[in-house]
This record gives structure tokens, C-alpha cells and sequence, in this order.
């Protein structure tokens, strides 16, 4: 099964924005193996030829319809006679593959795992920016919410359910909302407010954590509410740490991204969300309505 063919059940808007890095890069590698088999004099049919692949393969790595693994790129420089190239397309091969990590794989630890290595990219962090749309942000849950956060991750994925040490690794995170010189800023949609992915009971107690964060000196938390006119598409959560790096997760998988472009895109969309969300007592407000929803006595 190719990298991206277990996303293909999600709408396309939401597809598109998984999966369209990683397959911009996918397409580029093929592209600049195509550039090398044509100065080569090689059509694609003679180079599968002394390769003994089919052709197909030739063809669907060069139009970025599959990836070549290591070897592959070894073996084609190999049969071109052009070995000086190996070493271009191995980083870009590494660079693919840096851009998408399937979920499966990387919970293959456990999520334990998986929240220390969240917490080592945070910690190297002086600035963070953070926008959910469906979920409360992972800083902000409460021990409860994690829970049921990470059992519904772990059966999807059928990966190894450590979920008692991924709450605690979570919630170890948080102490960076409390450390000197940092800065965390939170927008969340306001549909996650709403989303019931837990218990109702549970649900209030993670809204009335979040109406505590207000008054914390390292921490700005916004509302986009619903009525506001959107001038950018929140499809998906995403994690911007020092301008240097965004971190993206979708259904499928984990996207981390670092070209200045990309980059750029990301704080582009943070800065339209921004300008539309509220903060402070009306955001308050937000999360107060979405408290009384839940029709608790």
C-alpha cells in the first residue's frame, strides 16, 4: 500500500492538505530521476530493462506515483553510471520521508514514547503556536480528556495501548506552560468546544480547565466562534515552534515541515485565524456556553 493510500477515505479538501507536501516532494524526486535517465540518452523502457524492473515501476517512480525506496535510488545511479548523484538523492529520499510519519509507525512505541519525543520538540522551543479545530489543544487537557484521547488513538491505530504512562507523559509536557521565558499561544475553533469525544462529565471538567488558563503569563488562548467570516479553511490542527518548524497531524499520519515556504503558509493561516478569534472575557464566554450545553446538573 503506498504512504498515502489510507487517507484516500477523507474528504478531498482534507486530503489535499495531508498529503500535499509530502507529495510535492515525492513528485520533485521523481522528476530530477526522470532529468537523470533522459540525459543518459535511456528511455524508461530500456532502463527497466537493466534494472529487471517492469516498466511501470520506471514510470510510476517517476511521476510520483511511488516512492523508491534506498536501494532503489542506489541501483538506478547505478545502471546510469552517474554515482556521483547518490548522495543528492538519498537526502532527498531522507527529506520525504522526514515530511510524513504514518501514525502506525509512530506509536509503535507506545504513546509514552511518542509524548517525550513531543516534549523534546517543545523544550527546544521558546515560542509555540498552536490551532485545533476539533480537539482541545494537548497542553491544555486534563488527565481525563488525555485518556480517552489516547484510547480512541491507540484502537484506531491498533497500536500498543500504554495509556495510563501517556497521560502522565502528557501531563509532564505541561510544566513547560509554567516555565520563565517561554511562550504558548493556544487558538481553537469553536466546534472543539463542543465536540463530545469523552464523557460529558469529562468534557466539563476539561472546559473548566480551560476557563482557568486565563490570567496564566506564558499562555494566550483564543476562540474562532462559529459565526466568524473565515477567510482561510481550518481543515486541520497544527503546531509552529520558533518559525522553524510546523508539525501538522492528520488522521493518517505526521507531517513535519521546515522549508521557509511552508513555514510562511502556516503563519499566514495562524495570522487570518487570529484576527477573526476572540480572547480574553468573550472568549471566556464561549467556553462558558459550551459548559452549559452539556445540560449537567
Amino acid at each position: 500500500m503506498a504512504p498515502c493510500d489510507h487517507l484516500r477515505g477523507l474528504p478531498e479538501g482534507a486530503r489535499a492538505a495531508a498529503v500535499s507536501d509530502y507529495q510535492t516532494a515525492r513528485i520533485a524526486l521523481g522528476a530530477r530521476l526522470r532529468e537523470l535517465r533522459a540525459e543518459s540518452g535511456l528511455n524508461g523502457k530500456s532502463l527497466a530493462v537493466r534494472l529487471g524492473w517492469p516498466a511501470s515501476k520506471v514510470s510510476k517512480i517517476e511521476t510520483g506515483k511511488q516512492s523508491p525506496t534506498g536501494e532503489d535510488l542506489k541501483a538506478w545511479v547505478a545502471a546510469l553510471g552517474v554515482p556521483e548523484t547518490v548522495s543528492e538523492l538519498m537526502g532527498r529520499l531522507q527529506s520525504l520521508e522526514t515530511h510524513y510519519a504514518a501514525w502506525r509507525r509512530q506509536l509503535a512505541a507506545g504513546v509514552r514514547a511518542r509524548q517525550e519525543a513531543w516534549q523534546a520538540t517543545e523544550s527546544a522551543s521558546a515560542t509555540v503556536w498552536n490551532f485545533e479545530s476539533a480537539v482541545i489543544p494537548g497542553l491544555l487537557q486534563t488527565p481525563d480528556y488525555a485518556r480517552h484521547m489516547f484510547i480512541r488513538t491507540t484502537t484506531l491505530h491498533r497500536t500498543v495501548q500504554d495509556i495510563e504512562a501517556g497521560v502522565n507523559a502528557r501531563m509532564q509536557r505541561q510544566q513547560a506552560l509554567y516555565a520563565p521565558g517561554r511562550s504558548f499561544h493556544f487558538l481553537v475553533w469553536e466546534p472543539a468546544l463542543h465536540m463530545l469525544l469523552c464523557p460529558r462529565e469529562v468534557m466539563a471538567g476539561q472546559l473548566d480547565r480551560l476557563a482557568g488558563v486565563h490570567g496564566m503569563s506564558t499562555v494566550s488562548l483564543g476562540v474562532v466562534p462559529f459565526g466568524a467570516e473565515l477567510t482561510v479553511v481550518p481543515t486541520h490542527g497544527f503546531w509552529i515552534f520558533d518559525e522553524q518548524l510546523v508539525m501538522v497531524e492528520t488522521i493518517g499520519a505526521e507531517l513535519r515541515l521546515t522549508d521557509t515556504a511552508e513555514i510562511e503558509l502556516y503563519r499566514t493561516v495562524w495570522r487570518e485565524l487570529q484576527d477573526v478569534a476572540v480572547f480574553g472575557r468573550e472568549a471566556h464566554r464561549l467556553i462558558a456556553r459550551a459548559r452549559a450545553s452539556l445540560n449537567l446538573m
